[in-house]
């Protein structure tokens, strides 16, 4: 029993170290951007939408491509946790700024289920358009906007495989084969 429990404290350890890295500032220079872009100049609404899209994505590839199916629930948890103590919400408007995310995980899900390079401009599109911009048209503001979302979700995946690991096979085993894939 001590050793489960262990287990699980170890896992929501990770978890939560795994968010602290979803939580950090969009950069400055990406917050101008997206002011200019889109939000008619409001750094603090671009500020948001950018700390939203990281958050997102983060907890989209936590579901999508952890090992264990419990991380993506851990993940969640973790967030939820980080939404009550950050100082930038008001404890007023917590209820307004979940429904805010559930909507954004929502639309960042759709995108991301896109495929091929399709995905990447959904990604490009769906945050200009919760920012304010115009997004209709592939033009050079979705493609930064996708470049940007883009870099969230590498770093995301490349957090995904530092702190909890990376599948690993010996060199003699197939993938299929470790899956239990019927031979030929």
């Amino acid at each position: 029993m001590f050793s489960h429990w262990r287990k699980a404290r170890e896992l929501q350890r990770k978890a939560d170290a795994y968010v602290a890295g979803l939580l950090a500032e969009p950069s400055a220079a990406d917050v101008t951007w997206l002011a200019g872009a889109a939000t008619r100049g409001d750094e603090d609404h671009a500020s948001w939408e950018l700390r939203y899209a990281r958050r997102s994505i983060g907890l989209l590839v936590a579901q999508r491509d952890a090992l264990d199916d419990r991380t993506g629930s851990l993940v969640a948890e973790a967030l939820t946790g980080a939404f009550e103590s950050d100082k930038h919400i008001d404890r007023d408007r917590f209820g307004l700024v979940e429904q805010q995310f559930n909507a954004r995980v929502s639309a960042y899900r759709d995108a991301l289920g896109a495929r091929g390079t399709e995905a990447s401009s959904r990604l490009g599109q769906t945050l200009l358009a919760f920012s304010g911009g115009s997004f209709r048209d592939i033009d050079d503001r979705v493609r930064r906007a996708a470049e940007i979302l883009g870099t969230y979700e590498r770093e995301a995946n490349e957090a995904l495989r530092s702190v909890f690991g990376s599948a690993a096979l010996p060199e003699h085993i197939a993938p299929s084969a470790a899956v239990g894939a019927p031979s030929k």
